[in-house]
């Protein structure tokens, strides 16, 4: 197996911009340093030599400073509505490979929104939503309660409370001014569906697939072939 140089990207949530009237669960997103150094030990497992530091717009001039062969990206930036791109805008602009999504893919996901109208005109089942910008928006007649509520722009559960499921029209007022107040972003609120959420892994371009297990056990490999000239990953 070829051994390379792998400039580990991350943001700390130490160094993190804060503000004093954030929220407590503002930069839930960002690592940690023990995430990191897990991370960092398991590439050099593989025999690679790994470069940390942090994402930020100085990382050019520091990427410069070396012969790096791969960036291993898990920066999450902190301003702008296309901030987990702009990591990989700068690498693409420096012709450097890296690994997960590209810029295209990150900034669409991080738009909830414009997310599921994608994921809608390609005929993939999504909840009936609505978002509201000031919160004072006509709630949608053909949406129906309890509704969920949560921040457009945001991932790992923030935003999201006891509160955020609403079953009245002044509970959905409520938290909707709230998220937008709080988080300085339009509110996304969907029609509620119960039930246990599951994240699946997906593993370079192999022709298989992980098949989600009910009883929280790891799923076991399953085979799957693959036909000729099928689009893979």
């Amino acid at each position: 197996m070829k051994k390379f140089t792998v400039a580990l990207l991350y943001n700390l949530k130490q160094n993190a911009p804060h503000r004093a009237d954030e929220p407590w669960d503002a930069w839930n997103e960002l690592d940690n340093e023990k995430t990191v150094a897990n991370l960092e030990r398991v590439l050099r497992a593989g025999g690679h030599q790994v470069i940390g530091m942090e994402g930020d717009v100085n990382l050019p001039q520091k990427l410069s400073r070396y012969h790096v062969d791969i960036a291993f990206n898990t920066c999450e930036g902190h301003y702008g509505l296309s901030r987990e791109a702009q990591i990989p805008a700068l690498l693409d602009a420096l012709r450097m490979p890296y690994t997960g999504s590209g810029v295209m893919t990150l900034s669409v996901a991080l738009d909830k929104p414009m997310a599921k109208r994608v994921m809608a005109f390609h005929g993939l089942p999504t909840p009936r939503f609505q978002a509201f910008i000031t919160g004072d928006e006509k709630l949608n007649s053909q949406l129906t309660f309890p509704l969920f509520v949560k921040p457009s722009r945001e991932g790992s559960g923030i935003g999201i409370t006891a509160q955020s499921v609403c079953r009245t029209a002044r509970e959905l007022r409520a938290q909707v001014q709230w998220c937008i107040e709080t988080y300085r972003q339009p509110a996304l609120v969907e029609e509620f569906i119960e039930g246990r959420e599951f994240t699946l892994g997906m593993l370079g371009n192999l022709p298989h697939m992980l098949p989600p297990r009910a009883d929280g056990k790891p799923p076991r490999w399953s085979p799957r072939p693959q036909c000729p000239g099928a689009p893979r990953g």
